[in-house]
This record gives structure tokens, C-alpha cells and sequence, in this order.
């Protein structure tokens, strides 16, 4: 029962970042939160089709993409969002590898890191879109006063 509501307050809250990010957002902020949303459904498939028996290759997969599409935001963006977004995205590309070659980890260790970091990196888009919001406000209220 309990596992059921902090699913449900996870999906809220990833949720409301993409609505908030697809409207207020810029195409970095668009991209990253599509990004995202894309890995967490398609995590979700996973996870109904094959259960998380250990560290899947799937889920590896994954999250290696998302960290890629990250980076890539950085790189071509050059904003600090994606950086710390990809930064965390390593922590848990990184927790899922050493678990893959045979480290002594155990595996709910996994799942809190990757639930940590999941919600740190959706904190790092929120306010990304935030700042974005703000400054193309701020840039229309200049246009305004000069004309």
C-alpha cells in the first residue's frame, strides 16, 4: 500500500515538471523534460515486461540515453541545468555499473540512488524552466519600456 502512494506522488510530481516545463520552458528545458519522461515510461515498460530481477541491461540502456541527451543539452546550450542534471545521471549510470560487474552492492542501495538523483534531476529542470521563464519575461518588460 505504501509503495503504491509513493509511486503516485512520484508520477505527480514528474508529471507537473513536464507540464510546467513544456509550457514555460525554452527548447533546452523542452527537450530535457522529454528526455526524461520518455526513460521514466519506458522504464515503467521494463519493469512490467521483465520485473527488476538484479540490474537489468535494459534499465542501463536507459538511463545511459537520458544521460547522453543531457550532455548534449549542455553542450549545445550552454546552461548549468543539464550539467548538474548530467552530473546526477552519472551517479546513477555509474551505481548501475557496479552492480553489472559484480560489486557487492545491494540492490535496494540501487533503488535509492536512483530515486534520489531522479528526483534531484527533475529539481535541476524546474529550475531551469523557472529561470528561463523569468528571463524571457524580463526581456519582454525591456521591450516594452523601449518602445
Amino acid at each position: 500500500m505504501f509503495n503504491i502512494i509513493y509511486a503516485i506522488v512520484g508520477a505527480v510530481f514528474m508529471v507537473g515538471m513536464a507540464l510546467f516545463s513544456f509550457l514555460k520552458g525554452n527548447k533546452p528545458e523542452k527537450f530535457g523534460a522529454g528526455a526524461y519522461l520518455f526513460a521514466w515510461f519506458a522504464s515503467l515498460v521494463l519493469q512490467e515486461n521483465d520485473g527488476f530481477q538484479g540490474v537489468p541491461v535494459g534499465l542501463l540502456l536507459i538511463d545511459t540515453g537520458v544521460l547522453v541527451a543531457f550532455c548534449i543539452i549542455a553542450w549545445r546550450y550552454r546552461q548549468s541545468w543539464p550539467v548538474w542534471a548530467a552530473g546526477l545521471q552519472l551517479i546513477t549510470v555509474m551505481s548501475q555499473l557496479m552492480r553489472l560487474t559484480g560489486q557487492n552492492v545491494l540492490v535496494a542501495s540501487l533503488y535509492t540512488v536512483t530515486n534520489l538523483t531522479s528526483y534531484l534531476i527533475i529539481i535541476c529542470i524546474i529550475v531551469g524552466t523557472f529561470y528561463a521563464w523569468q528571463e524571457r519575461r524580463a526581456a519582454s518588460t525591456n521591450l516594452g519600456r523601449n518602445s
